[in-house]
């Protein structure tokens, strides 16, 4: 089992909001940045859902979390999320962009409505929290960080998943680009790439009855696993942190070596047997004297 990277404490004094908290890969980072002493904010649309999870990880670690309901696509909302995480704690240091909507699906298949939603959740979303938690700290004079979670085919892109594809492109490129921006106000801009981090309401939605047992990622990843929830939330938490503060701009990839694996066009080559390999090197000797 994977263990906390940081020091107890390492996130002592800091409030964080995190978009898409209540579940998965949210609750995760959440559970984590509670642990090193943060003051959370989780939202999502649900906040059934909401309340339980604070809740949870509340009770797990003594520390403050508060649920509010917002739906990032409404900048209205995202105001008012602001405003009540002041109200709560004084003020906001960190962002995580973490809210995503995502269908497995040819494009030819998706309507305008079904490419819209994505878009608007994940790309728009993203700039509606970033600009008016940003607004905020630059008229402040207040020094923060952001974190976007993107996917390692933001920069390669990637059929059956194209809306989202677009989305994290815009969103990587929005963190690259007010990275330099923003820099001198000192608000830090980063995004992490995850690969395979199974999460079970998302990964069945996406991959429902026997087809997660046919497309098993592991088989995708160098080492021949997918990623521990933990592994992410330590990262993430390392690059939120002071100890990461001359980061900036960056996208860090974790995903075990599988986009890697998919990028040489002779990766695949390892699914040849060893007897297999013997005829090749036959062949090619026999190629060479001729």
């Amino acid at each position: 089992m994977v263990q906390g990277a940081l020091k107890a404490d390492a996130l002592r004094g800091k409030t964080i909001v995190v978009t898409g908290g209540g579940t998965g890969l949210g609750k995760a980072m959440s559970h984590y940045f509670s642990e090193l002493g943060a003051n959370v904010i989780i939202t999502s649309r649900k906040i059934e859902v909401l309340d339980q999870t604070a809740k949870e990880i509340s009770a797990a670690t003594g520390n403050p979390v508060l649920p509010i309901a917002c739906d990032v696509r409404d900048v209205e909302q995202v105001e008012d999320l602001l405003r009540k995480s002041e109200e709560e704690f004084s003020r906001v240091d960190l962002l995580v962009n973490n809210a995503a909507g995502n269908f497995i699906s040819p494009t030819e298949r998706l309507s305008a409505n079904a490419f819209s939603t994505v878009i608007d959740i994940v790309l728009k979303g993203t700039v509606n929290c970033t600009l008016t938690f940003g607004k905020n700290w630059i008229a402040k004079q207040q020094k923060a960080s952001v974190l976007n979670i993107v996917t390692t085919y933001a920069f390669t892109g990637s059929g059956y998943v194209v809306p989202s594809a677009i989305a994290k492109a815009g969103v990587l490129a929005l963190t690259r680009s007010l990275a330099v921006e923003w820099g001198k106000y000192g608000i830090r801009n980063n995004a992490i790439a995850p690969g395979p981090f199974p999460t079970k309401g998302a990964w069945d939605r996406l991959l429902p009855g026997e087809l997660m047992e046919k497309f098993d990622f592991k088989n995708r990843v160098p080492l021949k696993r997918v990623g521990e929830h933990q592994e992410l939330a330590n990262l993430a938490a390392f690059l939120l942190s002071d100890f990461a503060g001359f980061i900036n701009g960056e996208v860090v990839t974790i995903d075990g070596g599988e986009w890697l694996q998919g990028a040489g066009e002779f990766n695949n080559l390892e699914a040849i047997p060893t007897d297999m390999w013997d005829t090749i090197a036959d062949t090619i000797r026999k190629n060479n004297k001729s």
